[in-house]
């Protein structure tokens, strides 16, 4: 098992991830809601960290 840092995913890979609309994780990260880091301009995921906030059942809690 190789100890290499997780890659970092885009607002689309997500999207893609979880079955959503891109316009559904922008609306998600104006409301503070999902897990993100921004570089620069660009915001940037660990799908470890969403999939983390999907089990948590915080993601359900969306209003």
């Amino acid at each position: 098992m190789t100890n290499e840092p997780e890659k970092w995913s885009n607002l689309e890979e997500v999207a893609e991830h979880l079955g959503v609309s891109k316009d559904t994780i922008r609306a998600w990260i104006k409301k503070n809601v999902i897990p993100y880091h921004r570089v620069g301009r660009q915001y940037k995921f660990r799908l470890s960290e969403v999939d983390a906030w999907v089990e948590s059942g915080e993601s359900a809690k969306i209003e």
